[in-house]
């Protein structure tokens, strides 16, 4: 007879894949989420740095708590994660005092420390391999490390290298076409573009964000951060309740076999071998 502990974990585990497909709506709203992330995070620090350290925190551990207790990809709930992690990644980014450029290094280091680790674990990187919860904790940690170090990267570009927000927008927009360009004439594997480009869509989004909301003194627009903030998530919220509505975005083969998700974890061993 199973154990309570063990119908407790095997209640967490997934039961289908818990990313969405990659296709060109996904990083439209990446790239959305990135650039909102940056606006409201700037935003509510311009109001109260104690209520955007707040929301930032706790809005972070509450999507993060709803995304890893779903056992399948649900784009609203998934894409919640998405954003908060975007709000609380800018707020990570400016957290250590050693410079934009000390800030995209150490991010830099955690970042590899975590796929190294992630890879040394499971065996691939794949985002289509993200079906237990070992995978997707793997996944958020990775995610969230990209943000920060894509925040750092593009406070590198516009105020350490005093670039502006527009010129490394379009930096970032033709560096993001490097993966894309590698895999299509060069063989880079699929994982490695993806990451690669998955890096770059924080400073692009966030490069664009603030040069629509900050004032022209600083080489923006002048639109401000919440109007930007506002307009974006309105964005946000339409493709996502169509991608919700249309399942476009669902994972084709995703779903675990029966007999997969009625056996016993082997939760010591790695995730790939426990999954025949």
């Amino acid at each position: 007879m199973r154990s309570k502990s063990h119908r407790r974990i095997r209640g967490r585990e997934p039961v289908a894949a818990k990313v969405p497909e990659i296709t060109a709506l996904f990083w439209v709203i990446k790239v959305l989420t990135t650039g909102m992330g940056e606006a409201t995070a700037d935003f509510l620090a311009g109001v109260n740095l104690v209520l955007a350290a707040a929301i930032g925190v706790f809005g972070f551990a509450g999507a993060l708590w709803l995304q890893l207790r779903t056992q399948r990809y649900q784009a609203p709930v998934y894409w919640f994660a998405v954003v908060m992690l975007a709000v609380f990644g800018t707020m990570a980014a400016d957290g250590p005092p050693i410079g934009h450029l000390g800030s995209a290094i150490f991010y830099a280091l955690v970042l590899a420390a975590v796929l190294y680790r992630w890879r040394r674990s499971e065996g691939t990187l794949s985002i289509h391999s993200i079906v237990t919860s070992r995978r997707e904790t793997y996944y958020w940690a990775t995610v969230l490390a990209t943000f920060a170090l894509g925040t750092a990267l593009g406070d590198v570009t516009a105020s350490t290298l005093h670039l502006g927000f527009l010129p490394s927008g379009l930096m970032f927009a033709a560096i993001i076409a490097v993966p894309a360009i590698a895999r299509w004439r060069f063989g880079l594997g699929e994982v490695a573009a993806f990451w690669l480009a998955y890096i770059v869509t924080r400073p692009l989004g966030a490069s664009f964000a603030d040069w629509l909301g900050k004032p022209h003194d600083r080489s923006g627009v002048g639109l401000g951060d919440g109007v930007v903030s506002a307009a974006a998530t309105v964005v946000i919220v339409a493709l996502v309740g169509y991608v919700t509505i249309t399942r476009r975005d669902i994972q084709r083969g995703g779903e675990l076999p029966p007999a997969v998700i009625a056996q016993p974890m082997q939760r010591d061993a790695p995730q790939g071998r426990a999954l025949r």
